[in-house]
């Protein structure tokens, strides 16, 4: 019986992350040095409670009033109503969410601990790899 690949097979296992503590203003200078357009957001014992992407950052200056941007923390701007997959979810089913979906990431997340993310990157590199090929 044919096994299909899983996502763990591809995904990124070392991922940038941010704590919902951090002072949002550092989170975008995080972003920025690290040059990714989004982060999870993830606690101390390693729960995923959000992400921070580029469009909540620019909340800061949608919010700010008379050139005063508003301040706070990561977890005052981030998006908490996230869609995460499982790591042994087939490649197949994730490259179907992404067709779907108006983002370019997916959080993988195995019993609410952040494990890596998938982007459709990865999903690129899986079928180059000989999915496609047969």
């Amino acid at each position: 019986m044919y096994k299909l690949p899983t996502v763990r097979q591809f995904m990124d296992r070392f991922v940038d992350t941010v704590p919902p503590d951090m002072d949002v203003l550092d989170a975008v200078d995080y972003l920025l040095a690290k040059r990714v357009t989004g982060v999870p957001v993830v606690t101390a014992p390693g729960e995923m409670v959000g992400i921070l992407t580029e469009t909540d950052c620019l909340k800061l200056l949608a919010k700010g009033a008379d050139h005063d941007m508003p301040r706070g923390k990561v977890s005052d701007f981030m998006t908490v109503e996230i869609e995460t997959i499982p790591s042994k979810m087939d490649i197949y089913y994730a490259a179907g969410i992404f067709l779907h979906a108006n983002f370019r990431r997916l959080p993988v997340v195995d019993d609410g601990k952040l494990v890596g993310v998938i982007t459709r990157f990865d999903i690129l590199r899986a079928i180059s790899g000989g999915l496609g090929r047969g």
